[in-house]
């Protein structure tokens, strides 16, 4: 397997392309009082651009970006996963691969890598940090067809070795979640899985309790009310495409009405609790990557792999950790009926904050999985 040093690259050409749809973009009517309810909101859409013309630098989130350790690992062949890969000074450090989802980046854990591999207290846990960019997303390579999370799960597995690791801990929310199950599952090298999302589910989520029967209630809702993205990029994301690719301030509506809608706001006229400069780093990692559209194909490839669900008769035995932020998308049952798929040692009950956890809340996602590490055997 080959590895490459890398530097996150400006894009010039792309950049300037970019501003210019930007600037000729054209708002239209939406409900009055809108706020998020019918999608994304105008109000805050029309700050975004305004912020994005004449103040947002993109160079400089990239050279904040490249203090980092950047590489590019070819997993299989053809297929080069870009990862960060901090190492810490510790001589206990242990490895850690932390893994985001979509709509996100490797820009979620920005403020916390350094703080993981060189904690600020010497009795916290440090770690060799391992942040990949999922397949299609960012600087790793496009598949030539859509890659699920199960297979992410074993190109996840193959970096890891490659980078000198043969164990490891692992930790992700959103479609990193999803991956985790996954890696529990099938990975003879990880030691432990930290969630803070709940993605692949057991088989078996017949609700027994009055408390499962609520939760299902819940999330048949948040199904109805929330995931209409989920479906269209499930089945048909190329159609998709050809409006967004054209279309900088689709992506940037696309992508901010997830990171409003699924985070800790106070109500439907709330901006998302995420800078500009936050949220437009984000955007501009999807546009001038071009990878819109292969981001979006983790979705149809984890319908073709069959699903969010175990397979009959397994379970996640490894010592699983579970942070559940109150205002997640994809918030977690009752524990008993979350520990028909897993193996749960670690429990926490967050007071505040969404899913997009190590950006939303960095102290409190940080605390938990220490807490996590430091009381596995």
């Amino acid at each position: 397997m080959t590895i490459e040093k890398f530097s996150i690259p400006i894009e010039a050409d792309e950049v300037s392309w970019i501003r210019s749809r930007v600037e000729a973009f054209r708002f239209f009517e939406e409900p009055e009082n809108a706020g998020w309810r019918y999608g994304a909101n105008r109000a805050y859409l029309e700050k975004l651009r305004r912020y994005w013309l004449d103040e947002y630098d993109w160079e400089a989130a990239v050279f904040s970006l490249n203090r980092h350790p950047h590489f590019r690992v070819e997993v299989e062949p053809g297929l080069r996963l870009h990862a960060i890969h901090k190492q810490s000074s510790r001589a206990d450090a242990r490895p850690l691969l932390i893994a985001h989802g979509w709509p996100g980046s490797v820009l979620e854990f920005d403020a916390i890598i350094e703080r993981l591999a060189e904690p600020e207290d010497a009795d916290h846990p440090a770690f060799h940090v391992v942040a990949p960019s999922l397949p299609g997303y960012a600087w790793s390579d496009k598949p030539k067809t859509p890659i699920g999370p199960r297979q992410t799960a074993r190109l996840y597995d193959a970096l890891m070795p490659a980078l000198g690791y043969d164990r490891y801990l692992y930790q992700g929310g959103d479609w990193g979640s999803v991956i985790g199950g996954w890696t529990g599952l099938e990975s003879s090298r990880v030691e432990a899985v930290h969630l803070n999302g709940y993605g692949l589910r057991a088989h078996d989520m017949t609700p027994h309790t009055e408390a499962d029967r609520k939760w299902m209630k819940w999330a048949l809702k948040i199904r109805d009310e929330e995931t209409a993205y989920l479906h269209l990029q499930g089945t048909k994301p190329q159609s998709l495409a050809y409006a967004m690719m054209d279309s900088p301030m689709g992506v940037a509506a696309w992508l901010a009405e997830k990171f409003c809608g699924w985070s800790e706001v106070g109500d439907q006229n709330a901006q998302p609790p995420f800078t500009m400069d936050q949220m437009l780093t984000n955007i501009m990692i999807y546009l001038t990557t071009r990878s819109f559209h292969t981001a979006t194909w983790i979705y149809r490839g984890m319908f073709d792999e069959g699903g969010f669900s175990m397979p009959e008769g397994k379970r996640v035995e490894v010592p699983v950790g579970i942070a559940c932020f109150p205002a997640d998308l994809l918030a977690f049952p009752p524990r008993s009926m979350v520990e028909r798929g897993y193996n749960v040692v670690h429990w926490s009950e967050m007071a505040e904050g969404g899913h997009f956890a190590s950006l939303e809340k960095p102290d409190a996602f940080l605390a938990d999985v220490r807490k996590f590490v430091s009381g596995l055997t």
